[in-house]
């Protein structure tokens, strides 16, 4: 027997509450803060990410699968690069700065599979493209924490960072290879080589040995130059202006080459080095790696499936979702073409309704009818065709009367407080 590939989930009705949940929050958060919705290809040229997310990268080193084609085609790892090309091939730079969107994207990398880390998930993100005051990356941090609040999820952490530009960030690298230089037999073999390709990702290593070489690493805030650091306080003015709760976390740079400055994570409590539910960052020279002019830009993703996960584990339930409301139940030949207008009718006039199938009997539907969680049942035999009417059960009280079908739509209606359209 076949079976989804290792890595992946299949969404079953049962789990789709919570996704719809989730979703329909995100989307009205992003509206409200003025996004507007974009959809990007699911695969890209290669290029796009190896420019973007930087060849130094776990992403593009160990992570992306790559297409069996003539081009030079992946699926898509992340969102933000693709975001990006977008607003460089449509133009979107003639439009009113910044360009706020957001998207729902399915991403893909290969890599272990563990609770909340799949190798396809699906992504919420947010972008605003077009402006660098540090009072944008306040506004999306406080979406991305109102979000989570709405969504009813507690004793979260936001770690913030600034990793400097291209006019500091020189200058702290050499000082973390000149701190790492005699330390390389402590690290594992990737720090080695990121020591050589990308210096600035020996920070990001997650493997338990490299742990106390981090917490001793000298901290890039001590290098920034002054506009990133005027840049970085204000920002940090800006939250504490708005009542956004921040840990400072010096040593936190993130995964992806292209940010600058502001880096942000949101954490569980007790989650480790692995959970975080949501992150983002500013990626002022991100536009330039791919074709276009300086553009500067910031943004965030998070997970769905981590927000289930962190949902179920805080013991959070999504609201139910809308089940059916009727069911059309129907004995003999004479009541079959009856009972397919009549339910064509209900569905018609706004109400979910279910018909009994292939020949049961009327008990059979009627158990059919409460395995399904229908109130209301519509039943229509010789008698009832005849006559254009149907017998109306209430299957809470237990009462049924007959009524003319019209009369039956209405009377359902005004039951389930519905107009008839």
């Amino acid at each position: 027997m076949y079976q989804a590939p290792r890595g992946t989930d299949d969404v079953l009705p049962e789990e789709f509450p919570y996704w719809q949940y989730i979703q329909e929050t995100a989307a009205s958060f992003a509206r409200r803060y003025g996004h507007q919705p974009i959809r990007t290809p699911m695969f890209e040229q290669a290029g796009v990410f190896i420019r973007a997310v930087g060849e130094g990268t776990d992403i593009v080193e160990k992570e992306m699968f790559y297409l069996r084609t003539e081009e030079d085609l992946v699926l898509r790892p992340e969102g933000t690069a693709a975001v990006c090309r977008a607003y460089l091939e449509h133009g979107m730079f003639n439009l009113p700065q910044p360009v706020r969107l957001f998207y729902f994207a399915e991403a893909f990398r290969y890599e272990r599979p563990q609770a909340g880390r799949l190798r396809q998930h699906t992504q919420f993100g947010v972008e605003a493209i077009g402006e660098e005051d540090p009072a944008l990356d306040a506004e999306l941090i406080d979406m991305l924490w109102r979000l989570y609040a709405s969504l009813g999820l507690q004793n979260l952490t936001l770690l913030l960072n600034s990793i400097g530009d291209r006019a500091c960030r020189p200058r702290y690298l050499e000082v973390l290879k000149a701190y790492y230089a005699d330390k390389l037999e402590d690290v594992c073999r990737d720090c080695r080589t990121r020591y050589e390709r990308n210096p600035l990702r020996l920070l990001d290593c997650k493997q338990e040995s490299c742990q106390p070489v981090i917490a001793a690493a000298p901290v890039i805030t001590d290098y920034l130059c002054e506009p990133c650091r005027r840049h970085f306080d204000r920002l940090q003015e800006y939250l504490t202006a708005i009542e956004i709760p921040y840990t400072p976390a010096p040593r936190l740079v993130r995964g992806l080459d292209y940010y600058t400055r502001t880096v942000f994570e949101v954490v569980p409590e007790g989650a480790g080095s692995q959970g975080t539910i949501g992150a983002g960052g500013r990626y002022d020279g991100l536009m330039e790696e791919l074709g276009g002019r300086p553009t500067p830009g910031i943004g965030f993703a998070t997970g769905i499936e981590r927000i289930i996960l962190n949902l179920k584990q805080q013991g959070l339930q999504p609201p139910e979702v809308p089940g059916v409301q009727a069911y059309v139940a129907h004995l003999g030949d004479a009541a079959r073409l009856p009972a397919v207008r009549l339910t064509r009718e209900l569905r018609a006039a706004g109400i979910r309704t279910v018909m009994g199938l292939g020949g049961r009997s009327l008990r059979a539907q009627l158990r059919h009818a409460n395995a399904v969680a229908a109130r209301y049942v519509l039943i229509i035999g010789d008698e009832e065709a005849a006559s254009d009417t149907v017998q109306f059960r209430d299957m809470a009280e237990g009462a049924q009367q007959r009524l003319p079908r019209g009369e039956a739509i209405l009377t359902l209606s005004h039951a389930l407080g519905t107009e008839v359209r």
